[in-house]
């Protein structure tokens, strides 16, 4: 098999206040090396739609993994599979665009502009 996974995150935030589990990501770096394939993002059921507790929390997530492929050096390139009732949204909030199906990708210019937003230093 020639896929090597050189890096995995997994990335969970609590909710501590009600102890339950709130958010997660995980990604990884593909074989390639020109990339970093966020293989999922989830927020809990409390915090989907309109009446969400949280604002913002998977932008920051997504920035994440963008600010982690600049610093690999794969120009903030994010590729993932959206869920196809999530396609539009991501499209509006996260600048990506569509590769094919529903494998979605965030280019540079996209990508720089969530690193930015999230992390202002």
């Amino acid at each position: 098999m020639f896929l090597k996974n050189i890096f995995y995150l997994v990335f969970i935030q609590w909710v501590i206040k009600e102890n339950i589990l709130g958010f997660v990501v995980s990604f990884y770096i593909k074989y390639r090396k020109d990339h970093i394939y966020m293989h999922l993002i989830e927020s809990a059921r409390f915090n989907v739609g309109e009446r969400k507790l949280y604002l913002g929390i998977p932008g920051n997530l997504v920035s994440f993994a963008c600010k982690s492929a600049f610093d690999k050096g794969y120009d903030g390139y994010l590729v993932f599979l959206s869920k196809t009732l999530l396609v539009n949204h991501y499209m509006k909030t996260l600048g990506a665009r569509i590769l094919y199906g529903n494998y979605m990708a965030i280019e540079t210019v996209a990508a720089r502009s969530l690193v930015e937003k999230y992390y202002k230093d």
